[in-house]
């Protein structure tokens, strides 16, 4: 079936081919149609579950957290100040080893007040344990969720899927809804190895001295390393049953590229436009997009920039003091090879300012008369 959705609605019928069985929900804008749908689903019959009004965005987190300790499969979606709220708990779902699906819309965090796009909301909780998944179309945004559930399961670690405002949430695309009993042998039902049982009882989260934490955090790592081929295997199975394939990156005519953008979510759908406009003139550019940013593809990244002449890394955030987020994880990852090429980062697209496809060719351009990298480089202000 088709249908022309937004993509806080392709979140919720992600969640509902799932078959999830409890979501907690609570209000914020942009992200507030995702748990409203969810609501008319299960009041309707269409999907059972347990629907959850809480008070807050921990709340929310911590009703998740329960939920999925007591084998059930869980969901919710926030945005910003509410993620941030959640804060705390993502650490919780993550050392107990919870695997829910979180929807995050990405909001510019306040102050100002603003309900524009801007990734840092979602990047400052890349050190919790999360897995981060960051779409670039409606359709993703569904596939993305039925895929979160089949590797959070095998590695017993939550998944943040992560949309921008506006560009995505509220704005309506065709999308390819599969059926449901496709989804079902995909996506077989939640089965915990441990769960809360009064007839097996298990402690999550309990205390923990020195002689057993280290351990620990050493298995949660194990686990992020190994979701890494899990979220390979998975999406390519998915293309097998669904038509689509997904990886933790996607190349666009880097094939002979001797320049590169490197960027993620909707900012690379415009920067493959500019990739054609600049193929047209005789420009030999390439895309990479970044995916999944935890756990980070190290592999692909290094696979495709290796020997460029030059790569320009995009980035809708800032971490002050330093730049941008992805630009930092992909000059990381070059570090030690052999043949890493000159890497410029890119800041822009703040607070939900446009991106257009003549800035990203300007940015091509500027970065091609600069002759040494420099780590901050701002597009678009107005100063």
């Amino acid at each position: 079936m088709r249908k022309v959705l937004m993509g806080n609605h392709a979140l919720s019928y992600g969640a509902t081919l799932s078959r999830v069985q409890v979501i907690a929900a609570y209000p914020i804008t942009p992200q507030t149609q995702v748990v409203e749908l969810l609501s008319e689903i299960v009041a309707d019959g269409k999907l059972k579950a347990k629907f959850i009004r809480v008070e807050s965005e921990h709340s929310a987190m911590a009703a998740c957290i329960g939920a999925s300790a007591a084998g059930a499969r869980a969901f919710t979606a926030t945005s910003a100040q509410g993620l941030a709220l959640m804060h705390e708990m993502l650490h919780w779902a993550v050392g107990a080893r919870t695997p829910i699906v979180l929807g995050n819309i990405n909001r510019a965090m306040a102050p100002p007040w603003t309900i524009w796009t801007e990734q840092n909301d979602s990047l400052s909780q890349r050190d919790t344990g999360w897995m981060q998944v960051y779409c670039q179309n409606n359709q993703e945004v569904l596939d993305s969720v039925i895929q979160a559930y089949k590797v959070s399961e095998r590695v017993l670690l939550p998944t943040m899927i992560v949309l921008d405002a506006f560009v995505l949430s509220h704005t309506y695309e065709v999308v390819d809804i599969p059926e449901q009993e496709k989804v079902d042998e995909y996506l077989p039902p939640y089965n915990p190895p441990y769960k809360l049982d009064p007839d097996e009882p298990h402690a999550f989260g309990g205390l923990t001295g020195p002689d057993g934490y280290f351990e620990l955090r050493y298995i949660i790592e194990k686990a992020m390393e190994e979701s890494r081929e899990v979220w390979r295997e998975t999406g390519k199975e998915f293309g097998e049953v669904f038509g689509r394939e997904y990886g933790l990156t996607e190349e666009y005519k880097t094939g002979d590229a001797e320049f590169l953008i490197v960027a993620s979510a909707t900012i690379a759908s415009t920067a493959r436009v500019a990739v054609d406009v600049m193929r047209e003139k005789g420009k030999k550019v390439g895309l990479l997009r970044i995916r999944v940013i935890r756990p980070f593809p190290f592999d692909e990244v290094r696979e495709c920039l290796k020997g460029r002449k030059k790569v320009l890394v995009i980035d809708r955030n800032v971490s002050f003091g330093f730049g941008g987020i992805f630009y930092q994880e992909v000059k990381s990852a070059m570090y030690n090879e052999e043949h890493r090429p000159p890497i410029f980062g890119i800041i822009t697209g703040l607070g939900g300012r446009d991106v257009r496809v003549e800035d990203i060719m300007e940015m091509v351009e500027d970065v091609e008369r600069r002759e040494k990298p420099e780590d901050i480089i701002w597009k678009g202000v107005r100063v």
